[in-house]
């Protein structure tokens, strides 16, 4: 009785905190269940209350499969970075030259540990060598400076000029521009009103044909370079453009002693000479041209 007293107290101690199948260490039989099924086993297994050691356990298996995939992605992340690294080397895309003034050293865990026992310090062993950083004055630091000239604001008059031939001028004669010059003036234009194979009418269509403005209402030939200042062209007494009209005062060169005439410049000689082209009411439209020298006797209309 004794002997079977303790084994009936063994066999309910055994079963506290678990339950199993009768097949295992008869824990069913202290609890008086024959043949209990193993999935109900299971589950209440799954409800019974957790000992601390049970507990321990399952954070110490927890924390070793996480420290497992850890380590697993760090090797896939590094392997991967090696072969990319590998293959952009192998192809010539790149490098990444050391500077000469840079020094590497490289330290073992041995001999870091061996300095640091026997100095007593278990700060990280550095390089023997350091590459100073250099000051302010070695930096290569850049900087703007305008010239020594200052900048010329006739040299964007190409911008000031809305008639782009005229632009193109105005960049060729800007050393001797009239100070205040405006390009953009009224041109007076209104279309060719000229009578036809008259001196007016050829300068009206030569000058559009080289893209240049005139006046419509500029009145006869010798008034011309007045009505022209009237409206803000550039005259004066010099020939400086393929284009000038050439205004002829009354009888000058041949001219009509009432009316006066004009022409176009075709042509600068290197000697300052001009070749010009006219027409005249007997032309019937056709034009002729002829060479002068006398150039500043006339007024010239630039633009």
């Amino acid at each position: 009785m004794k002997h079977a007293a303790h084994r009936a107290s063994a066999r309910r101690g055994a079963g506290v905190g678990s339950w199993s199948t009768g097949r295992s260490s008869g824990v069913t039989q202290a609890a008086g269940i024959e043949g209990l099924d193993d999935a109900l086993a299971a589950k209440l297994n799954q409800v019974a209350p957790r000992t601390r050691r049970s507990i321990r356990l399952a954070a110490k298996a927890s924390a070793r499969r996480s420290h497992i995939m850890t380590g697993s992605a760090l090797t896939v992340l590094v392997g991967a970075a090696a072969s990319s690294m590998a293959v952009s080397q192998a192809r010539g895309d790149w490098s990444l030259p050391l500077a000469d003034s840079v020094a590497i050293n490289l330290v073992t865990p041995s001999s870091s540990a061996g300095s640091s026992s026997a100095n007593g310090d278990a700060r990280v062993s550095r390089s023997d060598y350091r590459q100073p950083l250099p000051t302010a004055s070695q930096r290569n630091e850049g900087s703007w400076e305008l010239g020594e000239s200052e900048l010329d604001a006739g040299q964007m008059s190409k911008s000031l000029a809305d008639n782009p031939v005229v632009a193109v001028l105005m960049d060729t004669n800007r050393s001797v521009l009239p100070s205040g010059f405006n390009p953009n003036h009224a041109t007076g234009d209104a279309g060719n009103v000229y009578e036809f194979s008259q001196c007016t009418w050829w300068a009206y269509v030569r000058r559009h044909q080289l893209g240049l403005p005139v006046g419509s209402h500029m009145g006869n030939a010798k008034d011309w370079s007045g009505s022209a200042r009237s409206l803000g062209y550039w005259v004066d007494n010099t020939p400086r453009n393929v284009g000038d009209i050439v205004v002829f005062q009354a009888g000058q060169e041949g001219s009509d002693s009432t009316y006066g005439h004009v022409a176009i410049v075709e042509k600068i000689n290197p000697d300052g000479s001009i070749v010009t082209s006219e027409c005249g009411a007997i032309m019937n439209g056709k034009t002729y041209s002829r060479t002068l020298s006398n150039v500043h006797a006339f007024s010239y209309i630039h633009y």
